[in-house]
């Protein structure tokens, strides 16, 4: 009866260490975002960029839990917190620049967990600390070229949220686009100090209107608002950090789309070497960490194509610089 118990007990115990095995095999990402994953914007990038990575590496492979809408900080120091002392993620993900405090907090406490946030420059001097941005500018600039070719009353508007991170990027490289192009061209851009305030953004969006604007743009989960007035105004639409595409209608012109998946990869192979963080991430048009589509509605003349192909290709090769007195700072 023992010899049986025995060899009972050792089965089980094979068993067990086969599943252990498995879970092992398995990557997981818990994510925090501000918004919800179908703002067509900041938080639905990142949404994006797992459903891609899982596609990639497979179900069996890849997996993500998400907390969404969490715009509170608060909330998000608690549901970091229970990733990090569960011990079933590989990588938690902070992403919203709001959240960075919590993080460095949270990497401290738990060196064997790796994090990533963004969109900073900035690990806090942690080996288990990835931080991420995008070169929003570089999209910022190509919409900007667009748009100042594509403006008759020589009027555009821009609402942006806090004159921050990749939202101050994209202003800065879209009136640098536009003036590449005429500098006489009115570039307004306001920024309402807020991400979600939807009724501020369609009202900031509706005095560019009153303004003579004819072309609209702007980042965040909040332009949802101005993309309506947009449309209900019949003037052109240009975005970022996702496609607007289906709201857009047929005012979309073109939109700059974040692909994080890109660094998120090399994170993971990272990860998995033991390099738990301590490196800085950057989505560029070069690395193909951000491109450029045009809305599936708009008909662009040839001339129109030339030109964007041209900028495209000058932002790469480093030929045109949409930001020049950042490269003067570095």
């Amino acid at each position: 009866m023992k010899k049986i118990l025995t060899i009972g007990l050792l089965v089980l115990l094979l068993i067990s260490g086969m599943v252990s095995l498995a879970h092992d095999d398995v990557f997981r990402i818990a994510a925090l975002m501000p918004s919800a994953t179908n703002d067509l914007a900041f938080s639905q990038s990142m949404y994006d960029a797992l459903v891609a990575i899982q596609a990639e590496l497979g179900e069996e492979a890849f997996e993500f839990t998400i907390q969404d809408s969490t715009y509170i900080v608060d909330d998000a120091a608690v549901a970091l917190r229970d990733w990090a002392a569960s011990g079933e993620y590989q990588l938690v993900i902070a992403h919203g620049s709001q959240y960075g405090p919590i993080v460095e907090e949270l990497a401290a406490e738990f060196s064997d967990v790796s994090f990533a946030w963004g969109t900073r420059q900035d690990t806090f001097g942690m080996d288990n600390v990835y931080s991420y941005a995008a070169a929003s500018d570089e999209g910022g600039y190509f919409n900007g070229v667009l748009a100042a070719h594509l403006t008759e009353t020589g009027v555009v508007g821009l609402v942006g949220p806090i004159e921050v991170g990749d939202g101050k990027l994209y202003a800065d490289g879209f009136a640098n686009g536009v003036a590449s192009v005429d500098e006489d061209i009115e570039v307004n851009i306001v920024f309402i100090g807020s991400f979600s305030d939807v009724p501020l953004a369609t009202e900031a969006a509706e005095t560019h209107i009153a303004n003579g604007a004819d072309i609209l743009t702007g980042t965040a989960q909040m332009v949802v608002g101005p993309i309506a007035v947009a449309v209900a105004n019949d003037v052109l639409w240009f975005g970022s950090d996702a496609s607007q595409d289906e709201l857009s209608e047929d005012i979309g012109v073109a939109f700059q789309i974040y692909k994080w998946e890109v660094l998120l990869l090399d994170m993971i192979a990272n990860i998995k070497d033991g390099i738990l963080g301590g490196e800085y991430y950057k989505l560029t048009l070069a690395n193909e960490g951000l491109v450029m589509e045009y809305d599936k509605d708009f008909e662009a003349s040839e001339e129109l194509i030339a030109i964007a192909d041209a900028t495209i290709a000058g932002i790469v090769s480093g030929d045109i610089v949409p930001i020049p007195e950042m490269m003067e700072e570095e």
